[in-house]
């Protein structure tokens, strides 16, 4: 596979995949995008025209059937993720999935079983990428015993900041049609999470719909079923808690992301502020106040997403970001915090 050429469809071309996967996969040596089908003839025409992909097919089918395609690259809502993915790996094909994985942690069970029964075929999920500069030194930190034992993680991310409105329309991650189990961007985080301090053993949530009802493309009004203000606690496998509230509500919310990570020893942070991009800090105990941390420059990572699915594809690296086993962990506490929000109560992990 190494001196071959990989040929790329995409099915799905929205803004991702526009401005990431498109330009990831042209720097790549010896890949094409050959063909694309987007939600219409039309708009696989216009991506065709505007980044020179040489054929468009009608339907996702036709594209999955197109012998020429090594690769699928899924740029859909999570809807389609599951079906879209089984499929392209019975049409023995490679497959890059956008994030989230699926609507709920069923869906995700059904798409690991799927790249399971080919192992052959290299199935990746598109990462949490907005703290990929951080994740080594963070990891290498707590592994080193920086923080000694956890006692908690708390994060407080305003996925927008601003005061509710219920003027503007409903937007598809507003549709549980659309994202099932997924709510604003709780899962990337807890993605994060999961890299730093492994996965959580419970959770318990609580949200609301702040706006109620909004209008949907049709002009209906229509009531809000994912919260726009959540907070999820619970207790980590490795011990200690964490807390993550996610909101799109808070006006004059005072950072974009602001998460602590204490532990008995010290505390790691990572901040973000209004018009700021993301910092590192640490402290220790007895050592006074939090201090920047000067990430290495060779440890600071970053999007590679592409290179990474076409070098496991060659057999020149295994996928970490994300693979499908990871995926399905991150759903599965996603669908627990939903199971949470309808029976008010506290949801153990493992489903």
């Amino acid at each position: 596979m190494s001196e071959k050429k990989i040929r790329v469809g995409l099915i799905g071309a929205g803004g991702n995949t526009r401005a990431f996967h498109i330009p990831g996969f042209a720097k790549q040596d010896d890949v094409e995008i050959v063909a694309v089908a987007n939600r219409t003839r039309d708009s696989s025409q216009r991506v065709a025209q505007e980044f020179s992909i040489p054929k468009i097919h009608g339907h996702w089918q036709s594209l999955l059937e197109d012998p020429s395609i090594d690769a699928v690259c899924i740029g859909t809502w999570p809807y389609m993720h599951a079906p879209l993915t089984i499929a392209t790996l019975e049409a023995g094909k490679h497959v890059l999935c956008e994030a989230r994985m699926a609507m709920n942690h069923g869906e995700a069970l059904t798409m690991l079983e799927a790249s399971l029964r080919r192992p052959a075929l290299t199935a990746q999920i598109v990462p949490a990428p907005h703290t990929l500069a951080f994740d080594r030194t963070i990891i290498e930190m707590i592994a080193g015993g920086y923080i000694g034992e956890l006692i908690s993680i708390d994060a407080r991310i305003a996925a927008a900041r601003s005061y509710p409105d219920g003027s503007a329309q409903q937007h598809w991650r507003q549709n549980r049609v659309f994202s099932g189990d997924n709510i604003m961007s709780m899962g990337i985080w807890y993605e994060a999470m999961m890299r730093w301090v492994g996965p959580a053993k419970s959770v318990m949530a609580v949200g609301q719909s702040v706006v109620r009802h909004r209008h949907d493309a049709s002009g209906r009004r229509v009531s809000m079923e994912i919260p726009d203000h959540i907070d999820v606690i619970g207790a980590m496998a490795q011990g200690g808690q964490m807390h993550l509230n996610v909101s799109t509500v808070l006006g004059h919310a005072p950072d974009l992301a602001d998460v602590h990570i204490f532990g008995t020893d010290g505390t790691i942070r990572l901040r973000q502020p209004v018009g700021g991009a993301l910092a590192l800090f640490a402290g220790k105990r007895g050592k006074g106040e939090l201090e920047p941390v000067q990430v290495d420059p060779a440890k600071r990572g970053a999007w590679r997403v592409e290179e990474e699915f076409v070098n496991a594809i060659r057999g020149m690296e295994r996928v970490t970001h994300t693979d499908f086993f990871t995926g399905v962990k991150y759903m599965e506490w996603t669908t627990a915090v939903s199971q949470s929000l309808h029976k008010s109560r506290a949801v153990l992990l493992p489903l």
